[in-house]
């Protein structure tokens, strides 16, 4: 289970559910005496427990990690490899074995066991897996005829919601627990290197819990547990779960034969209007996603959306931040088309947007250097839409990037994502300069990069 901070912990907006028929509460004391046992006993066999394995490298410190002296030498000593293991939880999807689990949990793991309610077990491999989103998809080697937790449409979850969540918590087996929805459209977490929008509830989930399932009492599944916010390390009642609309495009493309998760490109940047930015813009009501930065190839540029334009629904929902946009192009899939309503001077306009992928144009001229050059071990491309998606780029109309550093690259400073400006005094445009001006044989080199909109020199001598 990720642990967030609650220090780290953003501003939240919350969306208008979509309206539709109220659900029922208990209207008898034999509905209430009857508890939750029957939907419990009909999903629970479609929640699993997976325990994953993988390697890793760590440093054997000479100073019997002493942290005096830790301090001082993080990087001292000889790497050896060591086993990591972690704890989750996953739901079976359909009957010949597709489990959805947390990336967090499955995502870099080298051996996988996935063990039934009914103490069944299977090995699995990883199909499909995404960091940003902290989902994976698994499929179970020779599994058949297993039990299926069905997918509501999470678009229809409202706040107040009675909801159960199932896992293995600490590891101590299969766990029940009740709550409710507290919360839509959070979408202020971010953790271990992605980007979330949550459905949010107080249904304790504690670590272990990732991956598990939470219902509702139709015993539909509404969404992948995958975070609690927490000072302690247990829960507070602030629980976070993927919706089980982004789940549902995760399946399709993992059935459809996709390795990665192939998202929509919005090439877009923004922020979402509050109420001083409102006030800035003449706007009746804080709504909306006001755009700051479009690329040349943007499909809301292509859209005909324009800077300083104000998104406020996708595909017919409110869109109140960059997340929910994310989520909402994500959750529709490449190939679509969505309808987008924003302003403009006031006025509310319609338009078309495409769902399209990243394009990777104008051809990104891939090179690695070897030996024969100073920077050997370093990995270069041409920046484009594609590459920009990939790295996590700022907007940027061309240029060359770093994609990988080892070796003498590594040592000389250079990371992924670098963007390389000149190399001893010569201007980099293309990765072909990067080859001309690493065959230089002078003793003292100077490399300025762009990092995280920082630009640097790196100095070093031979």
């Amino acid at each position: 289970m990720r642990l967030v901070p609650i220090a780290a912990l953003c501003l939240l907006f919350v969306a208008s559910p979509t309206l539709h028929a109220e659900t029922a509460v208990p209207s008898s004391q034999a509905e209430i005496s009857l508890g939750f046992a029957p939907v419990v006993r009909k999903v629970a066999p479609a929640v699993v427990n997976i325990y994953a394995s993988r390697v890793v490298q760590t440093r054997v410190s000479p100073f019997a990690a002493d942290p005096f002296f830790d301090q001082f030498f993080r990087d001292f000593g000889a790497k050896q490899p060591r086993l990591q293991n972690s704890l989750g939880s996953g739901v079976i999807v359909s009957a010949d074995g597709i489990v959805v689990s947390n990336y967090h949990v499955v995502g870099q793991a080298t051996e996988i066991k996935v063990v039934l309610n009914d103490r069944r077990e299977y090995r699995a491999e990883v199909l499909l897996s995404d960091q940003e989103s902290d989902l994976a998809i698994l499929k179970l080697e020779d599994a058949s005829k297993l039990p299926v937790l069905p997918l509501r449409n999470s678009d229809e979850v409202e706040v107040g919601e009675l909801v159960l969540a199932i896992g293995n918590p600490f590891g101590v087996g299969q766990t029940v627990s009740s709550g409710i929805v507290s919360g839509l459209a959070r979408s202020g977490l971010s953790v271990d290197g992605g980007r979330g929008y949550f459905i949010q509830t107080d249904a304790a989930i504690n670590p272990g819990n990732s991956g598990g399932a939470l219902i509702d009492v139709a015993g539909r599944l509404v969404g992948i547990n995958t975070a609690i916010l927490t000072q302690s390390g247990g829960s507070n009642g602030i629980g976070f779960a993927i919706p089980a609309n982004l789940v549902q495009s995760f399946i399709a493309q993992a059935e459809a034969g996709e390795t990665r998760f192939q998202r929509p490109w919005a090439g877009v940047t923004g922020q979402a209007v509050d109420a001083s930015l409102a006030e800035a813009m003449g706007l009746p009501r804080p709504e909306g996603v006001v755009l700051t930065n479009l690329h040349p190839a943007s499909p809301f540029r292509e859209a005909g959306l324009l800077p300083g334009d104000v998104v406020l629904t996708l595909a017919g929902h409110r869109t109140d931040s960059p997340q929910e946009v994310i989520f909402r192009m994500a959750s529709l899939g490449i190939g679509e088309t969505a309808p987008v309503t924003y302003l403009r001077d006031g006025k509310e306009r319609e338009a078309e947007l495409a769902l399209i992928a990243a394009p990777d144009r104008p051809d990104r001229e891939a090179l690695t250097l070897g030996d024969d050059t100073v920077l050997s071990g370093l990995s270069v491309a041409r920046i484009n839409p594609a590459v920009i998606a990939e790295l996590d780029l700022p907007f940027v109309g061309d240029g060359v990037v770093v994609t990988a550093s080892e070796g003498l690259a590594a040592r000389a400073g250079l990371l992924p994502g670098d963007i390389l400006l000149a190399i001893n005094g010569e201007g980099i445009d293309r990765p072909a300069d990067v080859r001309r001006a690493a065959g230089d044989r002078v003793r003292y080199w100077a490399i300025d990069v762009l990092r995280q909109g920082q630009q640097l020199r790196l100095r070093f001598r031979l």
